[in-house]
C-alpha cells in the first residue's frame, strides 16, 4: 500500500483522538512514576486531561492542518493541568505555530513544526530541567529531522525510537528518578501520544474514536 506522503486536518483530528486514547490506556502507569517535581502520582491524569482538551476542540478535524493544530492548541491551552499537561500543551502550541498557513504538511513542514513544539515549550519553563519531557521532546525531534525521511510515517517513527530511547536514558539525567528507579512520567506520557499517532500513520490503531473529552 502506497504510503501517504502529507498530513491533512482529517488525519491530524484522528491522530491526537489516537494520541489521548493510548495515553488514557497507559494512565495510571504514568501516574505511577511521577516523582519528579512533585511526587504527587498525577502526571498521566493531568496530561490526559490536557489531550482530551485538543481531541474537544479539534472536532472531526474538517479544514486546514493548520487550522486543526491551532484548534488542538487552544484547547490544551484551555484545559492544561499540572506541570507536565502545561509543558504538552507548550509543544502543542509550537506545532500549531510551525503548522501555520498550510494546508497540509509534508515531511519537511512536520519535521519543523515538531522543532518549534520544542523550542516553544522550552521557552515556556523559566529553568527547564533536562531528564523530562522537555529532553525527550528535544532528543527526538532534532533525530527525526536529521534522517530525512521520505514520508511522515517514517518520520514518526524515527521520532517515536528517539523518544524511547530518550526516556530510558532519563534516570542518568535526573538523579530523583534514577533515585527511585523510574523512567521520567512526562516523558512517558509523550511516548504514549507519539504510539498512538504512529498507529494511525500505520493503519494499526484501535479505538480511538472512542475518546471524547470529558462533559
Amino acid at each position: 500500500m502506497e504510503q501517504l506522503q502529507t498530513i491533512d486536518g482529517l488525519l491530524l483530528a484522528k491522530m491526537m483522538r489516537a494520541g489521548a486514547a493510548s495515553l488514557r490506556a497507559q494512565e495510571q502507569t504514568i501516574n505511577d512514576l511521577n516523582v519528579f517535581p512533585i511526587p504527587d502520582g498525577d502526571t498521566g491524569s493531568n496530561m490526559l486531561l490536557t489531550a482530551l482538551g485538543g481531541v474537544e476542540k479539534c472536532g472531526d478535524g474538517v479544514g486546514p492542518v493548520s487550522e486543526v493544530a491551532r484548534h488542538i492548541s487552544d484547547g490544551m491551552l484551555l484545559s492544561a493541568r499540572g506541570n507536565s499537561g502545561v509543558i504538552l500543551s507548550q509543544i502543542f502550541d509550537g506545532i500549531a505555530d510551525g503548522f501555520r498557513g498550510l494546508e497540509t504538511a509534508d515531511c519537511a513542514a512536520l519535521a519543523h513544526a515538531l522543532q518549534c513544539g520544542t523550542e516553544h515549550a522550552y521557552q515556556a519553563v523559566m529553568e527547564p530541567a533536562e531528564g523530562t519531557i522537555l529532553t525527550v521532546m528535544r532528543c527526538a525531534a532534532e533525530y527525526a529531522a536529521a534522517q530525512n525521511a521520505a514520508t511522515p510515517e517514517a518520520l514518526c517513527r524515527d521520532f517515536l525510537a528517539e523518544a524511547r530511547r530518550t526516556l530510558e536514558h532519563t534516570p542518568e539525567l535526573l538523579p530523583v528518578l534514577k533515585k527511585a528507579g523510574v523512567v521520567d512520567s512526562g516523558g512517558a506520557g509523550l511516548v504514549c501520544i507519539a504510539e498512538g499517532m504512529l498507529d494511525v500513520l500505520t493503519g494499526t490503531e484501535a479505538g480511538e474514536d472512542a475518546v471524547s473529552a470529558p462533559a
